[in-house]
């Protein structure tokens, strides 16, 4: 078959399928461009998952007819002002982004620039259906309308509405974390699902993803030299089972990047167990030169120029914040349940109530008594220490007793605490193996006979380039020939590995983030193993000065608030909660 020059049509219905692949990312695009157009207030409408309609109308500084007509042609932008494509500091530059939609649906745009009249051009599949005044205030209104209906064989392969208008929220979601200086609002079939005000940004990500974040979440700023980390972060004991609830941004761009995601999963290594997930919305500033944007057509992905700077921003910036969240639990104040409380006299049978005519009776019958002293005959399993006042200040208060040998409880001047004995000594059992651990490295065992492992040229190259710092985590290992690694000592705690298995996954987990922390996970969770098996059980009768001991070393240990796995080690019902319980508020 010979080269051709396709038509323009089919040209158009190739872009479409690179900038349109679901009406999220249509609407991906028109939100983008709001924001870019200096839009204070953006308002979508869907229909259908946005498969029937999608419209988005905003306040920006909107366009002269000249302008819209050139807004539809191919490869046409106002997000370029040079031929620096590299330099590019809005949402996106992709000219091609509105005539790719108008080729693969029912397509309306109307816009009134602040000095002028509204405009409205319509497009129909690609071809021009008219154009004409709009009567709209400054701004831009964008409708699309039938997405792929003449073009079935896009349209049988998308989702039902319920799954499009997901994908459509979660665009809304991220964008709107972007930008929470500009208010949104999303309506879904004629229902209100989102609506944000302009907010600082711990409150518009805690509006947009959980409320709990407010009380659970840890504020990240950080610098170093010319790269900045803001935004929030979940404390571990506030986690997820799917990590449906990350945002990462660069540069104010949402982006879906493997190394920033694998950066945030090796921040929580040791705090969380393997199947939960933190919550974050995290915001990454460097300067254009020192990131690529144009590495995908949705610039949903992005390439840095030093990985290794941004990782250690990202793990050491968030190890840092957890650490300095302390005892710190996202179920530090319950609010008090709405039950009903029982009293065991209310079990008691009450006499009938007699005739008015008859005498007063006694306070109490002797037999109502005597089964009212049976109620005390068993004492309860329950330890406890006279309440001497005043109550010393301290975070987690003073022991005042231990229940069914498990739970401490104590009592601390703006509530009462309870504390999971066993979880709160298993996190502060790990701590101590890590700082024994950090203070002069690993310990290491040395092979009689050292061993040679083959592994592709590739991944001995890697091997070679962390040997230092494998040698920090016991791992001892020197290049041996073209495509093999002679390892000569192992770290101690792992006892008897499986060496080539531990090398290749090694090799792999450096190409995958940029440095060795396979080895470093095993170590943690070997070490947060024998913590469990090392502290204090459950069942085992503390002494008050033991539980006390437990608590001020809670109070200054990184991370007591939740333990290896990421459970709380502790609550607090505060005292307005206790009051209302017996009714005093």
């Amino acid at each position: 078959m010979s080269i051709r020059r396709l038509p323009s049509h089919l040209v158009d219905r190739i872009a479409a399928g690179e900038v349109v692949e679901r009406p999220a990312s249509a609407l991906k695009e028109l939100i983008e461009n709001a924001l870019d157009a200096g839009a204070r207030n953006i308002h979508v409408r869907l229909a259908a998952g946005g498969l029937d309609l999608i419209e988005v109308t905003d306040d920006g500084h909107g366009m002269a007819p000249a302008e819209m007509s050139l807004a539809l042609e191919r490869h046409a932008t106002s997000k370029l002002p040079d031929e620096r494509i590299e330099a590019v500091a809005s949402f996106g530059f992709r000219g091609e982004a509105l005539p790719s939609i108008a080729s693969v649906a029912r397509f309306t745009l109307e816009s009134r620039p602040r000095e002028g009249d509204g405009w409205r051009v319509t497009v129909d599949h690609g071809a021009r259906a008219g154009e004409g005044p709009a009567a709209l205030p400054v701004g831009t209104r964008v409708r699309v309308e039938g997405l792929f209906d003449k073009v079935p064989a896009r349209r049988k392969f998308l989702r039902s509405p319920r799954a499009e208008y997901t994908a459509a929220l979660d665009v809304v979601r991220r964008l709107a974390m972007a930008r929470p200086d500009v208010a949104v609002t999303l309506e879904h079939d004629g229902r209100r699902v989102l609506s944000v005000q302009p907010a600082a940004l711990p409150v518009r990500v805690a509006a947009l993803l959980d409320p709990a974040l407010e009380r659970g979440g840890m504020p990240v700023d950080l610098r170093r030299g010319d790269l900045e980390l803001g935004g929030v972060v979940s404390l571990p004991t506030l986690s997820r089972g799917a990590a449906d609830q990350q945002y990462l941004f660069v540069n104010g761009r949402p982006v879906k990047d493997r190394l920033l995601v694998g950066a945030l999963r090796a921040a929580y290594s040791d705090v969380m167990a393997r199947d939960r997930h933190p919550i974050a919305a995290l915001f990454l500033t460097l300067p254009l030169e020192a990131v690529d944007v144009n590495v995908h057509p949705a610039k949903t992905e992005v390439r840095f120029h030093d990985p290794q700077a941004v990782r250690g921003l990202i793990v050491g910036g968030l190890r840092s914040a957890l650490d300095e969240a302390g005892h710190r639990s996202a179920t530090r104040m319950q609010p008090a349940a709405d039950v009903r409380w029982i009293s065991e006299l209310d079990r008691i049978p009450q006499p009938a109530p007699p005739p008015a005519a008859w005498p007063a009776p006694a306070p109490l019958s002797a037999a109502l008594v005597q089964e009212s002293r049976a109620l005390f005959e068993h004492a309860p399993a329950a330890r406890a220490e006279p309440a001497h006042a005043p109550v010393p200040s301290y975070p987690l208060g003073v022991a005042r007793g231990q229940v069914a040998a498990t739970y401490i409880v104590a009592e601390a001047d703006d509530g009462l605490v309870i504390v999971d004995q066993h979880a709160a000594h298993e996190r502060l059992v790990l701590e101590r193996l890590k700082r024994s651990a950090g203070n002069g490295g690993v310990p290491r065992q040395a092979i009689l006979l050292p061993e040679v492992v083959e592994l592709d040229e590739a991944d001995c190259n890697r091997l070679e380039e962390a040997a230092a710092e494998l040698a920090h985590f016991g791992l001892e290992l020197e290049r041996f020939g073209a495509s093999a690694v002679l390892i000569r000592a192992i770290p101690a705690p792992l006892g008897h590995p499986d060496v080539r298995q531990l090398c290749a996954d090694l090799a792999a987990e450096i190409a995958e983030l940029g440095g060795p922390q396979a080895l470093k996970e095993r170590l943690d969770l070997l070490a947060a193993t024998f913590a469990c098996h090392h502290s204090v059980r459950a069942g085992r009768v503390l002494s008050v000065p033991e539980m006390n001991a437990l608590l001020r070393e809670m109070e200054v240990t990184p991370h007591s608030g939740q333990c290896n796995h990421g459970r709380p080690t502790w609550v607090k019902l505060s005292m307005n909660d206790v009051e209302r319980l017996f009714g005093r508020r």
